[in-house]
């Protein structure tokens, strides 16, 4: 194997010690973990006291419950013929259609918020977008709706804000318009038909096409968001589902937060890609070729287990020459979508994972592939974790590989994800299949 060894080491007595070749974090995966212990395995579940309600009012992000969130940039639903598109929506417009796929909002609690930008970059609304804001305030519902916004935002920061001048509010309310941190949300909160509280839908309950959707919306959003503000040089995106896995609600949403630089992790990939611009190919895909690790692929991208992460990581790598989605065709966004999603159905909703996107910083000059990782919550990092810097993975990368392989093939007999998907020993065996460093 080579340079490969120090990366990935199998002892004689199960114990598999790996160091990312990506962001160098060791990890062991111990085999006295039992790691089946951590998928569902027909655990007692609680009924839904009542039928199901429509539209739904679970929680804030439900579509009846418009009014706990921000307004309504956007929203992205199939109206029977073609998918569409509306932008800046008035509250009327807003109550009079339910039963739309996906709703875009700004988040209530910004990582990076509006003031960030505007006292450090002096950062201003677009003309669109204030022009909307104007509209929605002199709206008395859109104005009642704000203000209604803006009171549960500090009651649960357990700030008392009624003796605030409406100035004050006013100033606040703007981040609710013109900020850079943004939720896509999708329309349901429950399965159909779901008999128990944990019947909740998931990223693996869309279809095919609702999922390929439910992508291009989030790469309209990063593409608004980077022409809003000019000082924004990456957007991290990513998507976390259940409590466990830090999610507000337990409904079906991505995030993007706008953000001034790369990130550590981006910088320290970076160097790595001057010195070995193959890097992804190589410690990547090719890797996973020469351990078995590989799952599913079609055309345009293919997936694999990856090595070195705290929790059970699957990675799929988009095969285009351009590293960033805002370049890539349908088609080729597409393949990512349909990858993506056949491992959110292979994994139910029943299982706590993040999703987290990687490409090319809008100022390198130097390109990565795009790729979306998916992340299995079961362990929690402790007391060992924190001064050694070695984490414990519950599951090898040879079992987790053994576990998804057999799910893939069983959502794929039953026709729950798109065709074209190879997976196994159908996927090929040709080195170097990333395009990225090629352009």
């Amino acid at each position: 194997m080579g340079s490969y060894d120090k990366y990935y080491h199998r002892m004689p007595d199960g114990t598999v010690k790996q160091i990312n070749p990506f962001n160098q974090t060791e990890v062991w995966s111990v085999s006295e973990r039992g790691y089946k212990a951590f998928f569902p395995n027909g655990q007692p579940r609680e009924e839904l006291k009542e039928p199901l309600h429509d539209p739904e009012d679970y929680c804030h992000f439900c579509e009846k419950n418009w009014e706990y969130v921000t307004p309504q940039k956007a929203r992205h639903f199939f109206d029977g013929h073609e998918w569409k598109t509306e932008y800046y929506l008035m509250p009327d417009q807003v109550k009079e259609k339910y039963g739309v796929q996906f709703r875009r909002v700004g988040n209530l609690f910004e990582i990076v918020g509006y003031n960030y930008w505007v006292k450090n970059y002096n950062y201003k609304m677009s003309q669109p977008v204030r022009k909307w804001r104007d509209e929605y305030l002199s709206d008395p519902e859109g104005m009642k709706h704000v203000m209604g916004v803006l009171s549960l935002k500090y009651d649960k920061l357990g700030v008392d804000i009624k003796d605030w001048s409406f100035e004050d509010k006013l100033e606040r309310i703007d981040a609710f318009f013109g900020g850079c941190h943004e939720l896509i949300l999708g329309q349901r909160h429950y399965k159909p038909n779901a008999h128990y509280t944990s019947d909740l839908f998931s990223a693996g309950d869309f279809t095919p096409e609702e999922h390929f959707h439910y992508t291009l919306f989030t790469i309209e959003t990063l593409r608004n968001l980077r022409e809003q503000n000019p000082f924004i040089r990456y957007v991290s995106i990513f998507q976390n589902w259940l409590k466990p896995a830090g999610a507000s609600f337990d409904h079906i949403h991505r995030q993007l937060v706008g953000l001034d630089e790369w990130g550590v992790q981006l910088e320290r990939e970076i160097r790595e890609v001057v010195k070995n611009p193959n890097l992804y190919n190589e410690f990547g895909v090719n890797f996973a070729l020469y351990n078995s690790f590989l799952l599913l692929e079609n055309e345009f991208a293919i997936g694999y287990v990856e090595i070195g992460h705290r929790y059970p990581t699957i990675a799929i790598y988009s095969k285009s020459h351009c590293g960033t989605p805002l370049e890539q065709n349908p088609q080729e966004i597409r393949g990512m979508s349909d990858l993506v999603h056949a491992i959110h159905v292979a994994l139910t909703s029943e299982i706590t994972c993040n999703e987290e996107w990687y490409y090319t910083p809008f100022d390198s000059i130097y390109v990565l592939p795009w790729r979306i990782l998916i992340k299995l919550r079961f362990n929690v990092p402790a007391g060992f974790e924190g001064n050694t810097k070695i984490y414990i993975n519950p599951i090898a990368p040879h079992q987790l590989t053994e576990i998804i392989l057999e799910k893939l093939y069983k959502v794929r007999e039953n026709g729950s994800i798109a065709s074209g998907i190879r997976i196994g020993d159908e996927v090929s065996r040709e080195p170097n299949p990333l395009l990225y460093c090629r352009r």
